[in-house]
């Protein structure tokens, strides 16, 4: 089979996607991947089997609402006509589109018309993310439209799959049938995300984030709280790996509080190498905002690929975090609460017994909940979109249409 994927991403940073195609090329399937392109990156490059197409650079620095719409059009012009000179070239049985965002399903209409199957993956529910990023209200006619894009995307698409439980809830209630729509959670890669031994930093605390740096990840509340314990815990240094426009900001504040050599700053990582810096790391930090609609449901993937790492993990208690997680593996703390959360750091530094206990829940965790188990209903997805059947269910449904 021929599986073309589409994301407005950084294939090698993008663990879902990554491990969809993997899945795929282990037993045998063809896939390439259409995605944005780093400064410095190939324009092609061949990674684990999986045939990466980076067709647009991509900095992230956008200023505001119209920056970012723009490279998403072009994104979308440009994925659009190299995906169908591919399919014309030799067909795609599935095309996978990846959002945000969900009208980048578009882009695959004439393969398609031409007997494609397509999957809309969503990993982010749009009109929410949209309302958290840029600020709108969840009544606004703007907030409105992109409901319209999601229901309309949805409607072209052949199946869906979405990022959580609760966004599956979300979707049924106003944009899709519950027999359309799939919920597979990100899962760490065990062949990325797994314990190393620990190498030596005698007199060292390392305290760790590692993703994306926006207003709803909470980042800010994670330095103030740090600053209340750094002269508390000797040799305590807190890194932060990841871009987003909160950066400027947050450097700015580590300055204020005095400390720039305590609080460190990293570019973001290719998965393999940000797996092998988590490993090495005593504590993390995952301190997102619950008063944020997009951050108290959105699933952070870095929770799972910390577990499977064995390190400890500090969680603020958002909707999501508390549905999937409890206290016999993660230590909550109040959301934006940066006393709560200071006391929680200070708290697992002095416990090693408390953090074992942690990793040791975590590990019980990991081994039930594990990319293993879920692979197979996507694979078997994949299949039932291209079976004759489904094929041919396709064209009636076309007929139907165009009869009517």
């Amino acid at each position: 089979m021929r599986v073309c994927m589409v994301t407005y991403s950084f294939y090698a940073t993008d663990t879902r996607v990554m491990q969809y195609a993997k899945a795929l090329v282990e037993r045998g399937d063809t896939v390439d991947v259409l995605a944005l392109r780093m400064e410095g990156s190939p324009a092609f490059e061949a990674i684990d089997g999986v045939n990466v197409y980076r067709i647009q650079l991509r900095k992230i620095n956008e200023k505001g609402q119209f920056d970012y719409l723009v490279r998403i059009l072009h994104f979308l012009i440009v994925s659009a006509f190299v995906l169908t000179r591919k399919h014309i070239a030799k067909p795609y049985q599935v095309i996978h589109v990846h959002s945000v965002p969900d009208f980048l399903v578009f882009a695959a209409a004439i393969p398609k018309v031409l007997g494609a199957s397509v999957i809309l993956d969503i990993h982010d529910i749009l009109p929410e993310f949209y309302a958290s990023k840029f600020g709108a209200a969840t009544n606004s006619i703007l907030f409105r439209l992109l409901v319209l894009v999601e229901r309309l995307s949805i409607a072209f698409s052949d199946h869906v799959i979405i990022a959580n439980h609760l966004w599956w809830e979300r979707l049924v209630s106003r944009s899709v049938r519950a027999e359309k729509c799939t919920a597979i959670t990100n899962y760490p890669d065990p062949q990325i995300f797994y314990p190393r031994a620990k190498q030596s930093s005698p007199g060292k605390f390392v305290i760790l984030y590692p993703g994306s740096l926006n207003r709803h990840q909470g980042l800010d509340v994670a330095v103030r709280a740090f600053s209340r314990v750094a002269n508390r815990i000797p040799g305590a240094e807190f890194h932060i790996y990841g871009e987003g426009p909160e950066r400027p900001s947050l450097i700015q504040l580590a300055l204020e509080l005095g400390l720039t050599d305590r609080i460190i700053f990293h570019d973001k990582l290719f998965a393999k190498e940000i797996a092998e810096v988590m490993s090495q790391a005593d504590l993390a930090v995952v301190p997102k905002r619950a008063s944020s609609l997009f951050g108290t449901e959105a699933a952070s993937t870095k929770i799972m690929e910390f577990m499977a790492v064995g390190v400890p993990v500090i969680v603020s208690r958002t909707k999501i975090d508390s549905f999937y997680h409890d206290d016999s593996r993660v230590k909550f703390f109040e959301s934006e609460n940066e006393e709560d959360l200071a006391n929680a750091i200070f708290l697992l530094w002095r416990s090693p017994e408390l953090r074992a206990q942690l990793v040791e829940g975590a590990n019980r965790y990991i081994e039930c909940n594990r990319w293993e188990m879920k692979k197979q209903e996507y694979l078997a997805l994949v299949d039932q979109l291209n079976a004759p059947a489904a094929k041919a269910a396709k064209v009636a449904d076309r007929s139907r249409s165009d009869a009517t």
